[in-house]
């Protein structure tokens, strides 16, 4: 049994992860601030012996004893991230910091979970982890972007500097039960507005392409990069490799959905990815990972938790 500590616990991956390691018998502590996560999320934990929620922001230091950190803690839609930009850029760096400084004291090993989001707007694709990324540093996505990439820069300064045994997953698109409803995020908006009636709103001419990782194969990637040997200490890609355009999606929830809900074209956003694709080979030479679940097969999950929710 090992004591894991998981930042941004109550949110979506970090709640479905919680779950998995308590199934797994260890203990558990969440650390969440409840800026996006909520304790809905985690309500059905609260009664395990072996799980333990603290409200903390990781922007301050923490003084726990633990083995091993998941540090997924920051809000991770545009919506949420562009509310308070200049918090975003704290959470990342500050965060990282904070929680760096305790697995140097507490000699945990560390997972940092990165984005997609340090590509920016790709010049490679499908995107391997040694593409270094074409980031706008003044846009209003830059708080999440560079705040992610400045966050990668810590651990392995950390990990040079001090020894520390470091772990970073560059997690793509992912979706499934317990997404914020009004995150922005394309699945959940799609879904939502299907179910609502309202118009499915896409940006530009939805041409743009997505890859999408049900979150249970998500988490189980994130477990085993934790768990995988220490010579895996590079980045790794974790993502769906199978791409759709952003009408292809839309078109397959409405008729999921059974809805008759308009699509409605609105102007893409500042700094919006043409394409976003993961080279997942890393992933499946060093983990023996790749997404198993479906596209179809995850909408359908998602559906049913939104039309439970709604």
């Amino acid at each position: 049994m090992k004591r894991v500590l998981i930042t941004g616990g109550a949110g979506f991956l970090g709640s479905h992860l919680c779950e998995r390691l308590l199934a797994e018998g260890h203990d558990v502590l969440c650390v969440d601030n409840f800026f996006t996560g909520t304790k809905d999320n985690i309500a059905h934990l609260l009664g395990d012996p072996h799980f333990e929620l603290m409200r903390h922001d990781i922007t301050f230091q923490l003084y726990v004893e633990v083995d091993e950190i998941y540090n997924l803690a920051c809000p991770a839609s545009p919506i949420h991230y562009q509310f308070d930009p200049v918090q975003t850029t704290k959470t990342s760096v500050h965060g990282a910091i904070n929680m760096l400084g305790l697995a140097k004291r507490t000699k945990a090993k560390i997972l940092q979970a990165s984005t997609s989001e340090v590509y920016g707007d790709p010049e490679v694709h499908p995107q391997t982890e040694d593409y270094r990324g074409s980031v706008n540093t003044m846009g209003p996505r830059a708080c999440y972007d560079e705040g992610k990439r400045c966050a990668e820069t810590l651990f392995f300064d950390y990990q040079r500097q001090h020894g520390l045994n470091i772990r970073i997953a560059r997690i793509f698109n992912t979706y499934g039960p317990r997404m914020h409803p009004d995150d922005g995020r394309v699945v959940s908006n799609f879904i939502v507005q299907a179910l609502k009636g309202k118009p499915i709103t896409i940006y530009g001419e939805g041409t743009q392409t997505r890859s999408f990782c049900y979150v249970d194969d998500l988490i189980e990637g994130l477990i085993r990069l934790m768990n995988a040997p220490d010579t895996v200490n590079s980045p790794v890609n974790l993502g769906n490799p199978n791409e759709c355009t952003i009408r292809e999606l839309a078109e397959r929830i409405i008729e999921m959905t059974g809805s008759d809900a308009p699509m409605e074209a609105r102007p893409l956003p500042v700094d919006d990815p043409t394409q976003r694709c993961p080279d997942i080979g890393l992933a499946r030479q060093a983990l023996g990972w790749e997404p198993a679940v479906q596209l179809e097969d995850g909408l359908q999950r998602t559906i049913t938790y939104f039309q439970g929710i709604l």
